[in-house]
């Protein structure tokens, strides 16, 4: 069974910092590219960094400087460490697993609220 397991999630002020982990099972970690998503109350969904087995990394425009993905392979676990963090950061956070295109498996996690308030 495969299970991507997210914490870290929470309440934070502006300019505060939250560090997002994802733990997976079930799946060979290496052979997948982990990214980190987040759905807003718009209900867009929007890929903010992803990160391949050789620690290429990519990031969308909003989170460029502020928000750094790593992943530990031997603990199968990939984390966001999210800083500066702004209201509009403010949505639910999903861990994915991508194994396209050796396979066609996509997994996702549960999803982790992180609101940004004062």
């Amino acid at each position: 069974q495969v299970q991507l397991v997210e914490s870290g999630g929470g309440l934070v002020q502006p300019g505060g910092s939250l560090r997002l982990s994802c733990t997976a099972s079930g799946i060979d970690f290496s052979s997948f590219v982990m990214g980190w998503y987040r759905r807003t109350q718009g209900n867009q969904r929007e890929l903010l960094a992803a990160i391949t087995n050789g620690g290429f990394t990519t990031y969308a425009d909003s989170v460029k400087g502020r928000f750094t993905i790593s992943r530990d392979n031997t603990r199968n676990m990939v984390d966001l460490q999210m800083n500066s963090l702004t209201p509009t950061d403010t949505a639910v956070y999903y861990c994915n697993a991508d194994g396209r295109p050796a396979t066609t498996y996509v997994y996702w996690g549960q999803g982790s609220q992180v609101t940004v308030s004062s």
